[in-house]
């Protein structure tokens, strides 16, 4: 029998909340994604400005660094010409997703979520996921 760690919706707000605060500070209006450890959609928002096609982008993120348990920008590395790891990006029907932005959540070591964001640069998206990640384990009290 497994016992099965996830966000809930109270969870997913805080992430939204701790990455909303960071795109604001940055100036870039952003789409923000969270799932469950399975990948599965948890919350989603886009602020106002946030770009359109960065909906579906930033949910993949999420999907991605969730259910491979693994950062996005680490399948970037790899994914390229010659690697036995090229092509991912075409696998579970192009969900996978190998640009910056989507983080995996962990709480004790274990992946419980994911978060996704896009509508910046890969950047710009690492270092808002990063910081709705911080805040989580702030207002969380994790270590």
């Amino acid at each position: 029998m497994l016992t099965i760690h996830r966000l809930d919706q109270s969870d997913a707000r805080v992430l939204i909340e701790g990455a909303r605060a960071r795109s604001e500070q940055i100036g870039v209006p952003m789409c923000i994604a969270i799932t469950d450890e399975s990948g599965t959609l948890l919350a989603f928002e886009r602020m106002d400005g946030g770009k359109v096609s960065s909906a579906v982008i930033a949910q993949d993120k999420a999907y991605t660094a969730a259910a491979a348990r693994k950062a996005t920008h680490e399948y970037n590395q790899v994914n390229v010409p010659g690697s036995l790891v090229f092509g991912i990006h075409t696998e579970v029907g192009g969900r996978i997703s190998s640009v910056g932005g989507g983080l995996p959540v962990l709480v004790n070591g274990e992946v419980v979520g994911g978060i996704g964001l896009s509508s910046g640069t890969p950047q710009q998206d690492m270092e808002c996921a990063q910081a709705g990640i911080d805040y989580f384990t702030q207002q969380q009290g994790i270590e």
